[in-house]
């Protein structure tokens, strides 16, 4: 009969997200908590690389430390005498071995003290906390506005015609390959200069977040309806597809409701990587669009040769990578149960 050959083909999608076998919830859970501290143990290896990193770029640094530092306030090299050079080696402890400041360094960072800037003889940790908001606001409209855009342009073109699909991808190519700065100087002419729709000054306002999260979203959109096209194509021929279309369901439907749950997960594994990538083009869209920010921080800081300020924002860059990658695994689990379960079918 129809209805019991197609029973076994109803429920493959169910199969797909199907629990493992039984087995001991302590064992479970010590399979669940093994997964956590490996996690965990990952993200402050990267961390502490992260920090290393940044360390020993300032102690690689040609010259003197406490002439470059007092060449940085007075604005100009001059000579300086034993006292003053003394004055600033005991204020930031560079009379020390290299070995101690290092640990001292680290010390600090797990008290969350990023060191004091040069120029500005304020915390790093308040100078970065005061411009860190309207880059995250920057940062999560951008991927929002990018899942937008990557799911409505794969799910209306994968799949379909030759035509059609290989339109699609190449749309995604050239939209990845875009660099920020034209794209961001392209809008801010198009849209502002010439519109008049947007201010040219983007300021914090809600009019004036659009195109620099516009600028950062259409690139990452690219990348990920490139890593989302195959898979989606791929989970369109199997054969749930084919039950769904049976029992009377949309095209549409098929498509957002079951076959893009099936290929997320690479657009999600991205969106962890684009917490940082968007923070990265920050540093250029912000410039562009003159809006506050640690983008601008940064720029002014590496311009001014303010160092603590440029290791603390790279610190606190490596610090979101790391909870994006573990919001990611989290995410994976709700998506796939299976990787919770610890599946490989």
């Amino acid at each position: 009969m129809p209805t019991s050959s197609a029973d076994p083909v109803l429920h493959l999608e169910d199969v797909r997200f199907s629990a493992a076998p039984s087995e001991a919830p302590a064992h479970r859970a010590r399979r669940w908590a093994g997964n956590v501290v490996r996690r965990i143990l990952g993200a402050l290896l990267v961390l502490w690389g992260a920090a290393s990193v940044a360390f020993l770029a300032q102690v690689a640094l040609p010259g003197d430390r406490a002439t470059i530092i007092f060449n940085i306030r007075a604005g100009q090299p001059i000579e300086r005498t034993p006292e003053e050079l003394a004055a600033i080696n005991a204020q930031y402890g560079f009379q020390h071995p290299v070995l101690r400041q290092y640990l001292d360094y680290l010390s600090g960072l797990v008290r969350g003290d990023l060191g004091h800037s040069y120029q500005q003889f304020r915390p790093v940790t308040a100078i970065i906390g005061e411009q860190l908001a309207p880059t995250l606001v920057l940062t999560f409209s951008a991927i929002a506005l990018a899942w937008v855009f990557m799911v409505f342009w794969v799910t209306l073109t994968a799949g379909r015609s030759r035509g059609t699909s290989g339109f699609g991808a190449a749309l995604d190519t050239a939209a990845a390959g875009l660099p920020h700065y034209w794209l961001g100087i392209v809008l801010l002419l198009v849209f502002s200069l010439t519109l008049r729709w947007f201010p040219v000054i983007s300021g914090n306002s809600p009019a004036g977040l659009l195109l620099p999260a516009l600028t950062l979203a259409i690139p990452l959109a690219g990348f990920m309806g490139q890593a989302t096209r195959s898979e989606f194509e791929r989970s369109l021929a199997q054969p749930f597809v084919l039950t769904a279309r049976m029992r009377g369901m949309s095209d549409a439907g098929i498509r957002l409701r079951h076959v893009l749950r099936h290929s997320a997960l690479p657009a999600v594994t991205l969106s962890g990587w684009a917490l940082g990538a968007t923070i990265s083009g920050a540093v250029v869209v912000e410039t562009v669009f003159t809006r506050a920010g640690i983008g601008r921080v940064l720029v002014t800081a590496v311009n001014n040769q303010d160092l603590p300020i440029v290791t603390g924002v790279v610190v606190l860059v490596a610090a979101l990578y790391v909870v994006a990658n573990l919001l990611v695994d989290v995410l994976h689990a709700l998506i796939d149960p299976r990787l919770v379960k610890g599946t490989d079918s």
